[in-house]
Formats: C-alpha cells, structure tokens, sequence
C-alpha cells in the first residue's frame, strides 16, 4: 500500500477467526498489518467469523460504499 501506484487503491482487510480463543484482536491485527501508518489512504479492518457470515456483509458494504463514492 505504500507503493504508489496504489495511492488511489481501497483496501479491505479481515480479521477472521474472531470466535476463536486467543485469535489477536481487529485492533492487534491492524498494529500487525501497520494499517494506522498508512495516513492519507482508504483502508478498513472488519472482524469477522467467516464461518458463520459474521461481519462479512459489513465489510462488503463500506467497500461498496467506498467505490460509489469514488
């Protein structure tokens, strides 16, 4: 994300497995990925339960509403 041909680029991350004891949190996880470095850029971390559909369709949706808005 820091190259810039992706400096218009919208990024989508999920933190699955968040049902599972001891999974690192949405906010460990973005530390991890160093998501708050990326300063001026469009990204989201969504926790979510693959498994049971958790999470997914809201993820989904703010990158829909990201890309209309573009």
């Amino acid at each position: 994300m820091t190259e810039p041909q992706l400096r218009d680029a919208t990024l989508l991350v999920y933190a699955n497995k968040q049902d599972v004891p001891g999974a690192a949190s949405a906010a460990e996880v973005s530390a991890e990925l160093g998501l708050p470095s990326l300063r001026g850029r469009t990204c989201f971390l969504q926790s979510c339960v693959a498994t049971q559909g958790e999470g997914l369709y809201e993820g989904l949706d703010w990158l829909s509403a990201k890309l209309n808005a573009a």
